[in-house]
């Protein structure tokens, strides 16, 4: 069954492996062709420590999204997380041979590759290199300078660093499951992608991501991303504590946090208890209500104050770069009752649940519009948005004489030629890397 140009994101959690097959309709939004899931097993904190168990997972979710749409799934688009993601900020400048021509892509893509170029401590590797403002001349606050004059164009740049061993980890689960790696993409940027509004962007808003094992926060001021950064904490550890709190197995730990738990304690009643059954032939457990809830309100406390820190070290407080649009959550973790009135209680910031239903088709599954599925939506948007440049470069390759006649029309250059992003040339470099590898 042929659905015309369709792409695949792959959101390897902590908790859940999710793909997710999608294309773009007549009007600009996303429609889902087919989703699965399976448990994760075999990473940790957001970082693969078990390849064997991974790349079944993948293979799992694979099949069943394959089986759900009827399409077969070669490239995908994956999101990386873990506490050794870090981000710093770092501006660089060139200077033009020839101030008479306009500033064209070949420019930026010059500026961005020096950027690449940065020494970085040992078995670190550069992800992403975002540009934030550039200045042309010395002339400051510039979005877009292509098509301007100048001879000396700056830019600030937000670079994203991970290790080069858990990238490459990841590289070699998708190989090894039979897939291609299409892109490699920071996770809390493919969860803003789903779930912010441009007006948000511009206004100034913090995105936490509460999954599994990470909690993912990106910061954007000005329509530009400002701060990224994983906190190696997430809804398992608040699992783990109820395990241990309540002297109880995992799975009875994790349908307590679900069914039962709350973030604010004040909420429960004394004598509201829960039996859990012992193991085998031993007698229940009864919990109260109001000791889970104290439980998970320490824990959440300790999260939502971490990631505070990281909106503080941004410079929230500082006038220019304060945050009105407050913060949005997302994630598995986001669900969690009472969650929103605990994080305004923390931060004094106006919150709200981010839900990945933005940017999807009306019709959309119920499912998909969880916050659960906000990462892995990003991505899909991610692989949908390369899949449309590389389109747009084969249909750029028009045959020499016709492109002769274009380029003298505008000037003596191609016409809107799509260059290769940066990104695509690591992600090869990465490829042939892993290739290599075996």
């Amino acid at each position: 069954m042929e659905q015309g140009n369709y792409s695949v994101g792959l959101d390897i959690g902590t908790t859940k492996i999710v793909a997710i097959i999608g294309k773009e309709n007549d009007y600009g939004k996303i429609e889902i062709l087919g989703t699965g899931r399976s448990k994760s097993l075999g990473v940790h904190r957001g970082v693969v420590n078990n390849i064997t168990q991974t790349i079944s997972s993948i293979q799992q979710a694979v099949e069943q999204a394959e089986l759900n749409s009827g399409l077969k799934i070669g490239s995908v688009v994956v999101g990386i997380a873990g506490q050794h993601i870090r981000s710093l900020q770092h501006s660089d400048y060139i200077t033009r041979p020839n101030s008479e021509e306009v500033i064209d892509d070949d420019d930026l893509e010059k500026l961005c590759n020096q950027v690449y170029k940065l020494v970085m401590l040992p078995g670190e590797e550069i992800i992403h290199v975002l540009p934030q403002e550039y200045k042309v001349d010395g002339q400051s606050e510039i979005k877009e300078p292509k098509g301007m004059y100048g001879g000396r164009l700056e830019a600030n740049f937000h670079v994203v660093v991970g290790q080069v061993s858990s990238i490459k980890n990841i590289g070699r689960c998708i190989k090894s499951a039979g897939l291609d790696l299409g892109n490699i993409t920071l996770e809390p940027l493919a969860s803003a992608e789903a779930v912010l509004s441009q007006e948000e962007k511009e206004a100034g808003v913090a995105l936490i991501d509460i999954g599994g094992g990470t909690t993912d926060l990106a910061i954007f001021k000005d329509g530009i991303i400002r701060h990224t950064s994983v906190i190696p904490f997430g809804g398992n550890v608040i699992t783990e504590d109820i395990k241990e709190g309540c002297s109880i197995i995992e799975k009875q730990a994790e349908l307590l946090k679900i069914k039962f738990g709350s973030a604010w304690p004040g909420e429960n009643k004394d004598n509201e208890i829960v039996s859990i059954p012992g193991l085998r032939g031993r007698e229940p457990k009864e919990i109260t209500l109001k000791n889970l809830s104290k439980i998970i309100h320490a824990r959440v406390v300790e999260i939502v104050e971490q990631v505070y820190v990281e909106i503080k070290n941004y410079g929230h407080e500082d006038q220019k770069k304060k945050l009105i649009a407050g913060i949005v959550l997302t994630g598995g973790g986001s669900q969690l009752k009472h969650l929103k009135q605990l994080v305004e209680y923390i931060t004094g910031m106006d919150t709200r649940i981010g839900y990945p239903n933005e940017h999807l088709a009306g019709d959309s599954d119920e499912e998909i519009a969880s916050p659960l599925y906000a990462t892995a939506v990003g991505l899909l948007m991610n692989a949908l948005e390369t899949t449309n440049k590389q389109t747009m470069q084969e249909e750029d390759a028009v045959p020499e004489e016709e492109r002769v006649l274009v380029g003298q029309e505008h000037g003596g250059s191609p016409a809107n030629k799509e260059r290769k992003s940066i990104f695509d040339k690591w992600s090869e470099k990465l490829k042939d890397f892993l290739d290599n590898a075996e």
